[in-house]
């Protein structure tokens, strides 16, 4: 198979912001090699003289279309869902003992990561699809899987449905997917019709080869918009070139108020100890709280639900000197025993306000999980094209958290580039050292986002 320079134009920025955005590039494996026209079900493309996107604005890009509408979640099983959310949660959790080596706080989403890449995985074939299933810790046959994001997205998307209006920020949560192909490579129907039924995307033209600047221009503002403007500048420059031919995206947003909000009034200056025993004053917000509430293994954990009572934050406080210990035995299962050990207290709660922003390069993180087939010129993408002339050229995942009196506020995006009612126990916990914290559906176990507070005054 023919070789073209491939060398990655991102490099992994620090953690630093609730956004999320992933993003995935598929580009050809030979330097030049296209499709002879473009799919049968799109729209008309552009002449070959003219670049699609050069003067374009998002409003005016064509879309190439499947005649077939998202389906519906019902008829989906919900064992296949379970399964799914359990595969899910041991990825998020993989991809959280490779992020935690980095330095400073920590967050993002692996719902985001996981959707970018079931998208790009519908395309894989052979050795590539055998190594992504393993990595990202799909279970399921193709042809159930997807109709079981769908299903799981569906639910997710009517969380906030029955949240009463008037309740602070109140509830927001909306998950987008999109997909950006070559105005003339010619993908097959097949490809078409699974990202239109299970993921509610139609593959919008632009030309990779004559204007990748102005397409990625596109894209990121189309990250802003789906973000609220928390992403910004997703994809750097560079990133996508003439060889691109593909880019799969997801964009999470999600603002909600606690269930039980904090007083601003009782929000005082506090401090907070860093690992290496430093101390940073920080805005400590205080409530007591009838919540539910354990303490096990030397971990406390409260769980801060939203408004509506679907989604809920859960906080975990590692023993003092005990955060490195805990972390790297942080997984689902662990997860799990703390969820099932919750029970009704009333909880005097200590915890700091922070706001960051992280840019995570997860193309070396899912290398290093065993998805390297991928990544060269051994990717089989034949699902995509017919060919296995297309490999992942990048994946980029960007994240934003806000954390205050009111709620919280998180955005993520992620590219594949291609290229009780008895009296309740009292307890008390105070998060004035390095902590963990996950935003979970509560009904589904499904991880929204993930992070770590190392230094809320960073």
């Amino acid at each position: 198979m023919p070789e073209c320079d491939r060398t990655p134009a991102l490099r992994r920025g620090a953690a630093t912001l609730l956004t999320f955005m992933t993003v995935v590039a598929i580009a050809a494996t030979a330097c030049g090699n296209d499709g002879a026209a473009a799919s049968p079900t799109a729209q008309p493309s552009p002449s070959a003289t003219q670049s699609p996107v050069a003067t374009a604005k998002p409003s005016d890009i064509k879309v190439a279309v499947s005649s077939k509408p998202r389906a519906a979640a019902a008829g989906v099983p919900s064992g296949d869902v379970a399964v799914l959310v359990d595969g899910n949660t041991d990825f998020a959790f993989d991809v959280y003992q490779q992020l935690r080596k980095e330095e400073g706080n920590l967050f993002y989403s692996p719902f985001s990561i996981s959707l970018a890449l079931a998208m790009t995985y519908a395309g894989a074939r052979g050795e590539t699809e055998r190594q992504m299933a393993d990595t990202l810790s799909f279970a399921l046959p193709q042809d159930r899987l997807h109709p079981a994001f769908n299903a799981l997205d569906r639910h997710l998307a009517g969380l906030g449905k029955n949240v009463p209006a008037g309740q602070g920020t109140g509830f927001q949560l909306s998950i987008a997917n999109s997909i950006w192909g070559q105005h003339d490579f010619k993908f097959i129907e097949q490809y078409l019709d699974t990202m239109a039924v299970n993921y509610g995307a139609g593959m919008r033209l632009v030309d990779y080869m004559r204007a990748a600047e102005e397409a990625r221009l596109l894209i990121n503002g189309w990250v802003e918009d789906e973000t609220k403007d928390r992403i910004k500048d997703l994809i750097p420059p560079g990133v996508i070139t003439p060889d691109t031919r593909l880019v799969l995206a997801n964009a999470i947003y999600f603002k909600a108020s606690w269930l039980h909000q904090f007083s601003k009034q009782a929000t005082a200056p506090g401090q907070f100890t860093r690992l290496d025993g430093s101390k940073v004053n920080v805005p400590m917000m205080h409530q007591g709280v009838r919540t539910r509430y354990a303490e096990v293994d030397g971990v406390q954990a409260v769980e801060l639900p939203y408004v509506g009572n679907g989604v809920s934050m859960l906080l975990l406080l590692p023993a003092e000197g005990k955060f490195r210990e805990f972390e790297a035995s942080l997984d689902a299962a662990r997860v799990k025993t703390v969820v099932d050990t919750l029970g009704d207290y009333q909880v005097t709660l200590t915890l700091p306000k922070f706001e960051f922003e992280s840019t995570i390069g997860l193309k070396e993180v899912l290398k290093v999980l065993g998805m390297t087939a991928a990544f060269d010129a051994t990717a089989d993408f034949s699902g995509m094209d017919g060919k296995r002339d297309l490999y992942i050229q990048d994946a980029l995942h960007k994240a934003f958290v806000k954390v205050d009196e009111e709620g919280t506020e998180a955005a993520a995006a992620t590219a594949i580039i291609v290229g009780v009612t008895s009296m309740p126990q009292p307890a008390t916990m105070t998060l004035d050292r390095p902590f963990v914290f996950l935003v979970r559906d509560r009904s589904s176990g499904t991880v929204l986002f993930a992070g770590r507070v190392l230094d809320p005054g960073a």
